[in-house]
């Protein structure tokens, strides 16, 4: 009887190590973070930035001003900030920092609403549709390359995803804003509404009667002859004593 190989031993103990029913225990915090969907769309949004960059080259436009600029390419007559918002996906406030980089650079005009005059539309220039023919071949082999990460037929479901977890969020907000507007709306009629019952429970004030007009007339007279001059009582009996005294006896 020969005595087993050690080669072999050590073998069968990777090969058991590596089976199914002898995998590693993950840490917790690790399995969290590995099954947490944020964390990992976060982790893709990393590597796909990478790879643009990459691909784009120093001093290219970043993603989010391509993406502003593919937004305007096809508006005739430009499009509002909050059209912007909702074809980009990009907050209001990076938003407004953003197109107010891309006007110094001459790649967006920015002109009077001809519908709206208290509005503002934004456009592309002629530099910012430059700017797309330069950057379309590059951002076309970053998207190649970010898909390459995936086997084939999981690309286009990949893709789909995306574009159902996009347009699921989209439908959520515009439901929160529409039922946010009707909420406002039903506030401001029950308020005018308990306006106008209050004005309703309120007493009626009682209207001065004829007798309260003569009234008022007699007390505008009266008021009236004490601002007029009037002699003492005084001088009045003393001027009439004189002229008795004064008079020639019959």
């Amino acid at each position: 009887m020969t005595d087993s190989d050690p080669s072999m031993e050590r073998g069968d103990e990777m090969k058991t190590s590596r089976g199914h029913d002898h995998k590693p225990s993950r840490k917790p915090s690790m399995a969290v973070l590995e099954d947490s969907p944020s964390h990992l769309l976060h982790r893709v949004l990393q590597i796909a930035l990478d790879i643009y960059n990459e691909e784009a080259g120093e001093g290219a436009l970043t993603q989010r001003q391509f993406a502003v600029l593919k937004a305007l390419d096809g508006a005739q007559g430009g499009l509002s900030q909050t059209d912007l918002v909702k074809a980009t996906g990009i907050d209001r406030s990076t938003l407004a920092d953003l197109v107010a980089r891309m006007l110094s650079r001459d790649l967006l005009v920015r002109e009077r609403s001809a519908t709206d005059a208290r509005a503002n539309l934004v456009q592309i220039a002629a530099a910012g549709r430059a700017a797309i023919d330069d950057m379309q071949p590059r951002v076309l082999a970053a998207d190649d390359k970010i898909l390459s990460l995936l086997s084939p037929p999981k690309r286009d479901s990949f893709v789909k995803l995306l574009r159902k977890i996009t347009s699921a969020r989209e439908e959520e907000l515009a439901q929160a804003d529409h039922e946010a507007a009707a909420a406002e709306k039903a506030a401001r009629k029950a308020e005018k509404a308990a306006k106008k019952t209050e004005k309703a429970d309120k007493p009626e004030k009682k209207k001065k009667g004829h007798g309260h007009k003569k009234a008022g007339k007699a007390d505008k007279l009266e008021k009236k002859l004490k601002k007029l001059p009037m002699p003492a009582l005084s001088e009045g009996v003393a001027a009439e004593a004189e002229e008795h005294v004064s008079a020639p006896a019959a």
